[in-house]
């Protein structure tokens, strides 16, 4: 069971630098770099949203199950 990070692939659409979206929803650039490379354990729901809301997208579009 894996859970797949998908939060570069929506950097990419819509044109936004890792960076800039760590500034926008109150993470540093390391810790938004682990949750990009699916090295984290967990997110906390408040950053989920809040990435959500900075990048218009549901958390189906960030976070795909796969077997």
């Amino acid at each position: 069971m894996a859970i797949v990070i998908n939060l570069d692939v929506m950097l990419a659409k819509r044109k936004i630098k890792s960076i800039e979206l760590a500034e926008l929803i109150g993470i540093t650039e390391q810790n938004l770099s682990i949750l990009k490379t699916g090295k984290a354990k967990a997110i906390r729901f408040t950053t989920l949203e809040a990435i959500c809301k900075h990048l218009d997208c549901q958390p189906g579009d960030i976070l795909e199950y796969k077997k």
